[in-house]
Parts: C-alpha cells; structure tokens; sequence
C-alpha cells in the first residue's frame, strides 16, 4: 500500500509543493512546527534514510538546502533546522524548519491542524525567494 506521502507525490490527495523534480519533491507540513515547515521527500520510497541510494541522499539535501536558503530570505529565522526522524512515515523525508530556538524542533510543537491559507501564504514566500535565487522550481505558483 503507498505511503501518504506517495498518495501526495501522485496528487490523490492535496499537498502544497515547493518543487518537484525528477528524484524528489518538496511539500508544505500539513503539521507544521513553525510557519514555513516544508518536507524533502524522494519520489521512490524508502523507508530509512540510510537505505537511500548515495545520489538520491546527495539530492535531497541538496534540495533541503536550496529551500533552506529560500525559507532564511521570506522569513529571517535565526536559523533552519533539519530533521531526519523517520518514525510518523514510512518513507524518507526531511523536515526543514525556520527556528527561533531550540524548543522549535520539538515534535511536541506540532500543530494538529493547519489553515490552508497560512500553508499557501508560506508556500508563495518560500517559493517566489527559490525564483528569485534563480532556482527552476518544477512548479507553477
């Protein structure tokens, strides 16, 4: 049975992306733990991040990294935090995160619920900054 994450990926249910590529894609948290939390997540699934193949791992961060630098220019954290868990899904992702501290990267912080207008605003900001650093997103905002 595909991952929900999966069922995202392949538009059978809602997810507000960020990119899409050929390996991977990056998606707004729907139980965001700051405003801006976006998942990397690989197109193929794969349970634990370390059974990645080593160029899929290499994009991923690479992806996890552009967007990072996209989330510091729409929101000016003091930093972006990333987390590799791997628990609530089985299918590798990472979580990139604006934080303000280090109680930020709590999961306890996780909201249960999100406004969909909140997601689109943070997904435009992230999204408009990946253009304007010349990124060729995959997407169409």
């Amino acid at each position: 049975m595909p991952t929900i994450f999966t069922r995202i990926i392949d538009g059978e249910i809602p997810g507000t992306f960020i990119w899409r590529d050929e390996k991977c894609v990056g998606f707004m948290s729907i139980n965001p733990m700051s405003f801006g939390h976006a998942l990397v997540v690989p197109i193929r699934e794969v349970d634990h991040w370390v059974d990645l193949e080593p160029d899929i791992a290499q994009h991923l961060f690479d992806v996890a990294y552009r967007i990072s630098k996209a989330q510091q220019a729409a929101f000016s954290p003091e930093r972006i935090g990333l987390i590799i868990a791997g628990y609530e899904v089985p299918h590798t992702h990472i979580h990139v995160l604006p934080t303000n501290q280090m109680s930020d990267l709590s999961f306890s912080n996780a909201a249960s619920s999100v406004d969909r207008d909140d997601l689109e605003r943070a997904a435009d900001a992230i999204h408009q900054q990946l253009v304007a650093q010349g990124e060729e997103t995959g997407i169409t905002r």
